[in-house]
């Protein structure tokens, strides 16, 4: 069977619906606001917060280059996206009930049983994340694809604006930790809803490459390498710009640690990243067709020094509000990039096996969290500031050299 533009028009409203319902899920969820405060207020420091970053950020993803070869294989990936996004639906719930209960549970234990359900969580993403970008590639039209990142982006922020401002207020409703046991049950229920859309869609072109063991897939990424020179300037781009979504954990910790920021200043938090992503996606749209991925790439590396830049040089309290209205650019900006820059420089074929190579592209992602915290520890934040910005100015030669044309 072949895509039509019947069955295009289909994926992409299936695609679009799961968008929807995961933008509710996601405020309730945050990976930088939400998780991060969470885990401070149960007793997390720099180092636990560092691990933590690495496994939602960067280990997760890295994981990918095991996933890939093994779902390589299979010409229908619809059953291990299923698969990865149910895992993440049953570890919400769990983690919703262990924070229910956590004042109950042996505090020695707790934290290392949320620590393990958030893996549950990452992981599980990951594992969807190689079957959704080679579905995602398949199932839509060439001439729908910079319409759909645009569309999600507008409509999936407006109902992160409406989703955080409901979530800044179930922030608020109890005490610790109850508050969070609330904000992770409803990320559940809004990501079974989400799920829906993938049972709706309609796998239709098969895309197999056999991958026979891993001495042979390191073989076949050698081989692309060779091939495709473009692919490696994407591996440094990810290696580099990527440390940057991985960021505003940090900035909670600094900002608890420092200014003893409450529930309601993590909402206000959230609510401002929100409205950063959402203005970044109504610009973007508004500009749809009149804007090339290396001039985004460009402006990231700009904003993605602006913020600790204000938060060093700041003489008395750092404005945290604006400094997560530019993370929330930054994080829409990277979003929009990372997808569209992956789906050119790959092919129809070998789309699975790029999704796991750019896993071995946060290899820094990983590391620099987890290098991160102990610097933190050690030295204070400052140097890990410059350790930040640093890394985050490498990444222009990489994008340079990509050279994106559309």
């Amino acid at each position: 069977m072949i895509l039509t533009k019947k069955i295009s028009n289909h994926n992409f409203y299936s695609l679009i619906w799961h968008a929807s319902f995961l933008a509710f899920a996601r405020n309730f969820i945050d990976v930088d606001t939400v998780i991060p405060a969470m885990l401070v207020d149960a007793g997390g420091k720099s180092v636990q917060i560092g691990i933590m970053t690495a496994i939602m950020l960067g280990g997760a993803s890295f994981t990918q280059l095991i996933f890939a070869p093994f779902i390589s294989n299979y010409s229908y990936k619809k059953k291990f996206l299923l698969l990865g996004i149910n895992s993440r639906i049953l570890s919400l719930l769990a983690l919703s009930i262990v924070l229910y209960y956590y004042l109950q549970i042996d505090s020695r234990y707790a934290i290392w049983l949320i620590f393990a359900v958030i893996t549950i969580f990452s992981l599980g993403g990951a594992f969807a994340n190689i079957s959704y970008t080679d579905i995602l590639g398949k199932s839509i039209d060439m001439k729908s694809r910079k319409p759909f990142f645009s569309i999600r982006q507008v409509i999936t922020g407006t109902i992160l604006f409406v989703s955080a401002l409901l979530a800044k207020k179930v922030l608020t409703i109890a005490d610790y930790p109850v508050n969070y046991a609330y904000m992770f049950f409803i990320g559940f229920a809004f990501l079974f809803f989400a799920s829906l859309g993938f049972w709706r869609l309609k796998e239709v072109i098969p895309s197999k490459l056999i991958v026979k063991n891993p001495k042979h897939f390191l073989r076949l990424i050698r081989a692309e390498l060779k091939e495709n020179g473009r692919l490696g300037y994407f591996l440094g781009f990810i290696n580099t710009q990527g440390i940057g979504i991985s960021l505003l954990p940090f900035i909670i910790l600094y900002a608890k640690e420092n200014f003893h920021t409450q529930s309601a200043d993590t909402g206000y938090f959230l609510l401002f990243k929100v409205i950063g992503s959402v203005a970044t996606g109504l610009l973007l749209f508004a500009l749809m067709g009149k804007y090339k991925y290396r001039y985004l790439l460009y402006s990231n590396v700009f904003l993605a020094v602006i913020i600790p830049l204000v938060v060093m040089f700041s003489p008395h309290l750092p404005p945290f509000r604006f400094l997560f209205f530019i993370g929330g650019i930054v994080f829409a900006i990277y979003g929009i990039t990372m997808n569209g820059v992956l789906l050119e420089v790959s092919g129809t074929e070998n789309r699975a096996l790029y999704t796991g190579i750019s896993g071995a592209g946060n290899i820094l992602p990983a590391i620099f969290p987890l290098l991160g915290g102990w610097i933190i520890k050690q030295f204070g934040f400052q140097p890990f500031f410059i350790m930040y910005m640093i890394i985050i100015l490498f990444s222009l030669f990489f994008i340079h050299k990509l050279n994106c044309q559309k």
